[in-house]
């Protein structure tokens, strides 16, 4: 046995239930383990000796390893491989943060968010269709009940998010990044609001306009291909929400966004972020290979930062934050609802995207769902009002916005 052998027997050992076999066909831990990786090539050896979980997943990824388990024991394995906490390191030194932000900068022109929205979002509808709920919501569900179904949480956070924004009927509502139209769609039917949505998916743009026209929403509900910044601003909108889309911004861009719809949103209306965030305050992406696993494979040009950063461009921009929720074990059952309904369907998964496509996505959302459940990676639902500026008489002297300064409206 090899030095190498020895170092990956030595780390099996400290492993739950995880073996590997070699590409002559030596097994390398217990019989009767619960995750098997069989090397196609040895260069995967390097990468499990180091615990480099993301590169492990490209090697999967690429055929250069097959892995044979349930995901959640291979998560479970997969955490165990990591020899630190992903969210540590990153540095803070200014040289860092410089080099960082310039990154991000080159990232998110018009023209490259585009053709990155498009790289994730554009692989095919029909594979979404298969493992999402009905509406095709691709976001944290709310989870108010604990016997919900997924398709009735994501009914339940639609219905969570309109009532947090009070809409009302008539009022004009924009959705920043509105995916497959579930929220416009829910707004413009169960509160009566003139529903506009926006995406850089091409997909999603005819998805919409066709269910908008089946339905016989025109003139009520609009959808357009187009980017946040080529938003017209002569006529500011009462209500608005962005919803998994801030994390396609970028860090550079953050101010520029938060600005943008500050201009975009009426004097004392609302705003709903709801988005993901980094779990550690200062590492830019997940450690072990992880944060370059999904910039490569699923969300290039994606970009995670605290909820604290978060907030701080809110406010310089003018927003004021009134209420944030955190929401990360939602997320976390409903990726790995997400997780189910696809290995529930690989065979006819595989046919729609292909074998690649299916193996990066078996990985990104049961690694996610992991991710959510230790805390890496969050999810907060952020509620702002652009203040009026208005310091009326009256029970709420000073609220400069609709919002009641109290949640009992939200529950109601």
């Amino acid at each position: 046995m090899n030095p190498l052998e020895n170092l990956i027997e030595r780390k099996l050992a400290g492993l739950a239930g995880a073996a590997v076999v070699l590409p002559g066909g030596r097994r390398l831990g217990p019989a009767a383990a619960s995750v098997t990786l069989t090397l196609c090539e040895l260069a995967p050896l390097r990468h499990l000796a180091a615990g480099q979980v993301g590169l492990l997943a490209g090697d999967y990824v690429e055929g250069r390893l097959q892995i044979d388990g349930r995901m959640r024991d291979v998560m479970a394995v997969a955490a165990q491989m990591i020899p630190s906490d992903p969210t540590l390191g990153g540095g803070s030194s200014w040289w860092r943060a410089l080099l960082r932000q310039a990154k991000s900068a080159g990232h998110h022109s018009a023209e490259a968010d585009a053709r990155q929205i498009q790289f994730h979002y554009d692989v095919s509808d029909d594979f979404y269709a298969l493992w999402l709920d009905p509406r095709r919501v691709y976001s944290c569900a709310y989870f108010r009940d604990a016997a919900m179904s997924l398709a009735q949480a994501q009914e339940a956070k639609l219905d969570h998010v309109c009532r947090k924004l009070m809409l009302r009927e008539g009022e004009r509502f924009l959705d920043i990044g509105a995916g497959w139209g579930g929220l416009l769609l829910w707004a413009a039917e169960r509160y009566g609001v003139k529903a506009t949505g926006i995406t850089l998916s091409k997909n999603q743009h005819a998805h919409v306009s066709r269910v908008v026209a089946e339905r016989g929403l025109q003139g009520r509900v609009q959808m357009h291909l187009l980017d946040y910044r080529a938003l017209p601003e002569d006529e500011p909108w009462d209500k608005i929400a962005s919803i998994g889309m801030f994390e396609h911004v970028g860090r550079a861009m953050l101010p520029a966004y938060f600005a943008k719809i500050h201009r975009l949103l009426k004097p004392g209306g609302l705003l709903m972020n709801h988005g993901i965030n980094a779990g550690g305050t200062r590492n830019a992406q997940l450690g072990a290979g992880i944060g370059d696993f999904i910039e490569r494979y699923i969300f290039p040009g994606g970009e995670l930062l605290h909820l604290s950063h978060a907030l701080r461009e809110m406010a310089e921009a003018g927003l004021e934050a009134l209420d944030v929720e955190n929401l990360r074990p939602h997320y976390a059952r409903t990726l790995w609802a997400w997780s189910d309904a696809l290995e529930s369907r690989l065979s006819h998964a595989a046919e729609v995207a292909g074998d690649r496509v299916v193996r990066a996505y078996r990985l990104y959302l049961a690694g996610s769902a992991m991710s959510f459940e230790r805390g890496w990676i969050s999810l907060h639902q952020t509620l702002a009002a652009r203040p009026s500026g208005n310091v009326d008489d009256g029970p709420m002297r000073g609220a400069q916005s609709a919002f009641p300064f109290q949640r009992g409206y939200m529950y109601q």
